[in-house]
């Protein structure tokens, strides 16, 4: 009986091993502690080698990168600083339509901005990269993870 007992906690503690999760921290990835103009500088420099952009254009798309970053940034901040100081609430439905509507204004923006700056073959690409970036932040990344099946 003992022995049983004692593999039975055996397999228990594996399973629960295997089972690990860090929880939100397992998202924290190496740009979360990079600033905005290193961030937007990454992402230009795998812009100018997946879209072959000349320097006008790298100039230009930095701009637009280190927009968006920047208001990544800030908003993590904010979001941050109201979860430290125990202010931040869930949003309601009203709050999650605002912020998911902003959200696609400003893709608009940045699509139309991105139109103006790529010429046609590189914008077809660069929408191309888009969808399988997003792609990959859904359900097919939760899959690859073994998240969910």
């Amino acid at each position: 009986m003992k022995r049983f007992a004692v593999v039975l906690v055996m397999l228990m503690s594996i399973g629960m091993a295997a089972q690990r999760n860090d929880g939100h921290r397992a998202r924290k990835g190496p740009n979360m502690d990079m600033t905005a103009e290193q961030t937007a500088t990454l992402r230009t420099k795998h812009m100018t080698l997946a879209l072959d952009l000349t320097e006008a254009q790298q100039d230009k798309v930095y701009e637009i990168n280190l927009e968006n970053a920047q208001l990544r940034q800030a908003k993590w901040d904010a979001l941050k600083a109201q979860k430290e100081s125990g202010e931040w609430k869930r949003p309601t439905t009203e709050q999650r339509f605002e912020m998911e509507n902003a959200r696609l204004n400003r893709q608009i923006a940045v699509q139309g901005k991105m139109k103006k700056v790529l010429n046609p073959e590189q914008y077809e690409t660069w929408l191309e990269l888009q969808k399988s970036r997003k792609a990959m932040h859904g359900k097919k990344k939760m899959e690859e993870r073994g998240r969910r099946r």
